[in-house]
């Protein structure tokens, strides 16, 4: 039996489809065999958070969440020894007569600008107190602001709030393939003279190639979306500032105004932390000028909130020990736990108050 051209064509376009779909079921397949893989790792889980999928909050349950860069989300650990992981332990063991949980919202690179991007995503984690953690990230101060949100970069997360990895993961194993090992690729891109000289296989470079395109198709799907999901950023310069803080931490200051703010907004309590004192003499002036200024902000700002409080981890953690710190910032299990332990008490103070 002969078709009709309109036939062919509506069987052609449904041939499609049912490729597409089947295509996109095995890359969604493949993505969440990989964030089961990787959540208990180094990884983040299929909504973009550090750890297991956590349920909804139960009644009588007290709920938490951690937000800033790699310190925050633990860099160079495991999910549970990460100080989110560590201090829900503690508080479960030391005040069990509440229900305790500890979502980690960190995620490497990100400063206080990405606060209230975070806070707004992850809202339907409903968590009671909001820890900010950061201030590293943001030592450049105002002459080189950090306007970084990593999981908003992807407009399938912004749209659906799951969040891919295997375009990700495609990707470094193409540049790992390519370079023996994706740290050399990445320092490589960062500093072309640090480049190592790798000559991969025939086979690695095939390989590598096949992996570009699979990359390229699953990235396509997330360009698709680009316009759905757009979002207007508040870029902190472009508007007056109201957190008043001097230069250089103007942009700093107002971020973390900004989110504080936000979290009061939707009822939540707010525990501002300030990360150890930086080893490097230099460092270690700009992070104490920096928390300074935010300080004097909190108190001229919310001195007057019990719903907002503020806790400096200061010298209880040395970042030279290499028993505490590996590489000057990132801190081992030992470290973590000593803020996590260092937390317990503010955090009971500000969710007794009324």
């Amino acid at each position: 039996m002969k078709l009709s051209r309109k036939k062919k064509l509506l069987f052609a376009l449904l041939t499609m489809a049912i490729v597409m779909t089947g295509g996109l079921v095995l890359m969604l397949a493949a993505d969440l065999v990989l964030h089961h893989r990787a959540e208990r790792s180094a990884g983040l889980n299929r909504w973009g958070y550090r750890g297991p999928v956590i349920g909804r909050r139960a009644p009588g349950e007290t709920r938490i969440a951690m937000l800033g860069g790699s310190t925050a989300f633990g860099y160079g650990v495991k999910w549970d020894e990460s100080i989110v992981a560590l201090m829900e332990q503690r508080l479960m063991q030391s005040h069990p007569e509440r229900k305790w949980s500890a979502v980690n919202l960190g995620y490497n690179t990100e400063g206080a600008y990405a606060f209230v991007d975070n806070l707004r995503d992850f809202a339907f984690l409903d968590y009671d107190v909001v820890i900010l953690y950061e201030g590293y990230n943001d030592l450049p101060g105002d002459a080189d602001p950090n306007y970084v949100t990593m999981r908003q970069q992807s407009p399938v997360f912004r749209t659906t709030g799951y969040f891919p990895i295997l375009p990700l993961w495609l990707k470094e194993k193409a540049m790992a393939l390519r370079s023996g090992d994706v740290n050399n690729a990445y320092e490589a891109n960062l500093d072309p003279s640090k480049k190592t000289v790798f000559r991969p296989s025939m086979a690695a470079r095939a390989s590598a190639s096949a992996l570009d395109v699979a990359e390229a198709m699953t990235s396509a799907l997330e360009r698709q979306l680009e316009g759905i999901a757009a979002r207007d950023h508040v870029v902190i310069g472009s508007r007056p500032a109201t957190a008043g803080c001097p230069a250089p931490w103007s942009d700093y200051c107002e971020s973390q105004r900004r989110a504080i703010q936000f979290a009061l907004d939707t009822g939540k309590r707010v525990l501002v932390v300030s990360q150890p004192h930086p080893s490097a003499e230099r460092s270690k002036e700009r992070h104490t000028d920096q928390q300074q200024a935010l300080t004097d902000m909190l108190a001229r700002l919310f001195g007057q909130s019990p719903r907002v409080g503020y806790f400096a981890v200061g010298t209880r953690v040395s970042l030279t020990d290499p028993d505490l710190c590996f590489d000057g910032m990132h801190l081992s299990v030992d470290g973590n736990r000593i803020v996590a332990d260092a937390l317990i008490e503010p955090l009971i103070q500000l969710v007794s108050k009324s």
